[in-house]
């Protein structure tokens, strides 16, 4: 569960990061700022993304063995 709580951490630093550098924003345009939300926005993507994947597969096992039951189900649905 740590790379869980480890990814939880980094996004909610770069969510508060991120309300800073709109809060700078809203002062006027300062395009340093906006490329390091768009940069955080891509970073929080990835996290995401990592952090379902990393959940699913806590939840289900390995995406290969899922396919692999998957198939051989398939395969004796088709030979009943």
């Amino acid at each position: 569960m740590t790379k869980i709580d480890d990814i939880k951490q980094e996004i909610e630093r770069l969510s508060e990061r991120r309300r800073e550098l709109w809060q700078t924003l809203s002062n006027g345009h300062d395009q340093a700022a906006s490329d390091e939300v768009k940069a955080i926005d891509e970073t929080l993507k990835q996290l995401w993304d990592e952090h379902r994947a990393l959940r699913a597969r806590i939840r289900f096992g390995e995406r290969d063995l899922i396919i692999k039951r998957a198939r051989t189900e398939e395969r004796l649905l088709r030979a009943a």
